[in-house]
């Protein structure tokens, strides 16, 4: 009989997975079906849609109105640098804070922590009249760095408990070793904590590759990431949903692609320390 009722919950179980899965899926299945559909039929009835001939009429002209392989260069420059950046600042950072606190570590932490519930629009004039000033605007220097900025409280955050999980004695034996500051976390720590690296960076990544409000409001036309890609397909006449779905698809298949090869990093990265 127990058996029967583990077997029972374990249906159950994966068939509320499977339909969870399904629900979370389904918005990007559907906009990929109406990348496939002319203008006139994507806005008809979803049983029009579903009924209704296929064709790459909407990537076609996807292609002949956008400059698709330069916003795509500008979100892979965007998403890589500021990765680098925010991991060089970081790791030292996260390493100072996990084996050399302060009184005020925590305290420290948790500041970081909350400039993530800022609202953007709340200091966009600020930062938009300092590029402004600064010749930053529409730049990729300049949008790497604010995005590299904007991610870094959660690079640290991230770091800094996968570095918690470290044990110490091996660090000091290093240190008795010979070892320098610079060798200590090169040489010992990185190595050590790879895995929980390798998903901070890749996270970071696909913050930065999704990132619109930064994007939308510092960049016109030159550093032009693939979110504003995406929403030069909407216009005061209305949206272009077979054009606006297909830029959608051209702008997050290779994130998807990215993550759907790296999830086994990922997941181990995410869990990493999580069990002794």
């Amino acid at each position: 009989m127990a058996r029967t009722i583990s077997s029972r919950q374990t249906t159950v179980a994966t068939i509320a997975a499977w339909f969870l899965a399904f629900l979370m899926f389904f918005p990007i299945l559907w906009i990929v079906i109406l990348s496939f559909k002319t203008e006139g039929d994507a806005i008809g009835t979803p049983f029009h849609v579903l009924t209704s001939g296929w064709t790459t009429e909407a990537y076609s002209a996807v292609q002949e109105r956008s400059d698709y392989p330069k916003h795509f260069m500008n979100s892979v420059i965007i998403s890589l640098g500021s990765t680098f950046l925010g991991l060089l600042i970081a790791v030292p950072a996260a390493w100072a804070m996990a084996f050399v606190p302060g009184k005020r570590t925590k305290d420290v932490l948790m500041w970081m922590l909350s400039t993530k519930m800022l609202p953007p629009v709340g200091v966009l004039v600020p930062i938009y009249l300092i590029f402004r000033d600064w010749g930053l605007l529409d730049t990729l220097t300049g949008l790497t760095m604010v995005l590299m900025l904007i991610n870094l409280p959660i690079i640290v955050w991230m770091l800094y408990t996968y570095f918690k999980e470290i044990p110490g004695e091996i660090l000091e034996a290093a240190r008795m070793d010979g070892a320098s500051l610079k060798s200590e976390i090169l040489y010992v720590l990185t190595p050590m904590a790879v895995p929980g690296i390798a998903s901070t960076a890749l996270l970071n990544i696909i913050l930065a590759w999704n990132e619109a409000f930064w994007t939308l409001n510092l960049t016109a036309a030159k550093a032009a990431p693939l979110t504003a890609f995406i929403a030069s397909y909407s216009s005061p006449e209305g949206l272009f949903y077979a054009k606006l779905s297909a830029a959608s698809v051209m702008a997050i298949a290779p994130i998807l692609v990215m993550g759907w090869f790296s999830q086994k990093q990922l997941v181990r990265g995410l869990t990493f320390g999580a069990v002794k």
